[in-house]
């Protein structure tokens, strides 16, 4: 039984993706949360995050899914137990491992097993988590990092097809064995020490931030000097050095893994006692770019007191309701501030945004209630079907046809077609007269 079960500690978003996943593998998963009303949900079949793919997968495994608030069920019946807790930055920009720090006090006496971080954890976390297990006397029990690659929206698919699976260990049986569990996806498994394998998703995340802020400035000087980021953008990512990812200009990153992790690898390197400037460069670009659209809000239209503005996305990206670091959280609050009236609208977040947006901008059930007579809508979020915004009658719907593409999602010449004025991020703004 042992031999055939994995456990599964937390089951947030990474916790949720991976049970459903090694499951479709055809193990057997016991998932371990401390919220009664989470396990008493995921128990009926009921799915608290979107994620597109994970009902069906969970729905087509549920008889291989267990789920428990008692962390001696999981470690009777595992012999793998992944840790999949949250890790938020604190006050000072470091992690919070309190959450890591409980799974091992919670860990039952004489357990036997292999204790496998999933969790996004600071450098050094490995050594920390041995001390703590060893002065439990839990010897028996090993250790492996297993940093998590999932990006939400295409979580299932980045699980299931991954580009490279990393495993630290100090034992090199300890990290065949975790390495075995990702042989029937056929990835390329890098094996290393721990301390490698931490820095490998904390380095990587970075250096995706990285990259977006970077277009992001370049699209910046673009626009002072009339040349054309998408072009730019293009041109730089048929160099295979660079690659086209991440080289769409727009509003920012957020979510919860750049913004948290760029923090948290800056905060690390201080704390080693290196100033890790480029790292503190890029949040700072990033944090300015939300607001860079009341700027051309102000251009268009003067004095935004008394203006109505659509704004269309809250999640942080498509295909997900997380808010967590979304632009339109800050741009919401510069509107508000500025004397808008800001409505919002998402295909799927408008519940959870009714709990992180300010007072004062009014949520609504569709594109059309949105741009209802608003002096402007603005694009937050790349979802698709905001390219129908350019339907006539949703343009009529607007007291001025004024389009601030905040992602570059709809081209700007059959924006001008379907008579409006439009600007986006490091293009040159086309249309004119009606806003």
């Amino acid at each position: 039984m042992r031999d055939r079960t994995i456990g599964v500690i937390g089951v947030g978003y990474v916790g949720l993706v991976t049970a459903a996943c090694l499951a479709d593998l055809g193990h057997d998963v016991i998932c371990r949360d401390i919220v009664p009303e989470r396990v008493e949900s995921l128990s009926r079949g009921e799915v608290p995050i979107h994620e597109p793919g994970l009902d069906a997968l969970l729905a087509r495994n549920r008889g291989r899914l267990r789920f428990t608030l008692s962390m001696d069920e999981v470690f009777q019946q595992a012999t793998l137990a992944f840790v999949c807790v949250d890790t938020p930055p604190s006050a000072s920009g470091d992690a919070d491992l309190s959450r890591v720090e409980s799974v091992i006090e919670s860990i039952p006496e004489g357990s036997e097993a292999i204790l496998i971080m999933k969790s996004t954890v600071p450098v050094g976390t490995g050594v920390r988590v041995r001390d703590a297990l060893d002065r439990r006397g839990l010897t028996s029990v090993a250790y492996a990092s297993n940093p998590e690659f999932l990006r939400e929206g295409s979580a299932i698919a980045d699980f299931t097809q991954p580009d490279r699976v990393v495993v630290g260990a100090d034992d090199p049986a300890v990290a065949q064995r975790v390495a075995a569990l990702y042989e029937p996806l056929g990835a390329e498994v890098v094996t290393t020490d721990i301390a490698s394998a931490e820095m490998v998703k904390l380095a990587s995340n970075a250096f995706l931030a990285t990259k977006i802020s970077f277009i992001n400035e370049i699209a910046n000087v673009c626009e002072r000097v009339g040349a054309d980021v998408a072009v730019v953008a293009r041109g730089m990512g048929l160099d295979r050095r660079i690659g086209r990812a991440f080289l769409a200009a727009g509003i920012g990153y957020g979510g919860s893994c750049f913004p948290k992790d760029v923090t948290a690898l800056k905060q690390l390197a201080g704390n080693s006692g290196y100033p890790f400037l480029l790292l503190a460069s890029v949040i700072e670009v990033n944090e300015l770019q939300k607001r860079r659209v009341v700027t051309k809000l102000k251009a268009h239209l003067g004095d935004l007191r008394g203006r109505t503005i659509a704004l269309l996305g809250l999640a942080f990206k498509p295909n997900t309701d997380d808010m967590r670091e979304a632009a339109s959280i800050v741009l919401a609050g510069r509107l508000v501030a500025e004397g808008a009236v800001v409505r919002g609208f998402d295909p799927v977040a408008r519940e959870r945004a009714s709990h992180v947006l300010p007072a004062g901008v009014e949520l609504v059930a569709s594109m059309e209630d949105a741009v209802r007579g608003a002096d402007a809508a603005v694009i937050v979020t790349e979802w698709g079907e905001f390219r129908e915004l350019l339907r006539p009658e949703l343009r009529d719907l607007m007291a001025r046809p004024l389009l601030i593409d905040g992602r570059n999602l709809i081209d700007p010449d059959d924006a001008v077609a379907a008579g409006f004025t439009w600007e986006g991020i490091g293009r040159p703004a086309v249309g004119g007269g009606d806003a």
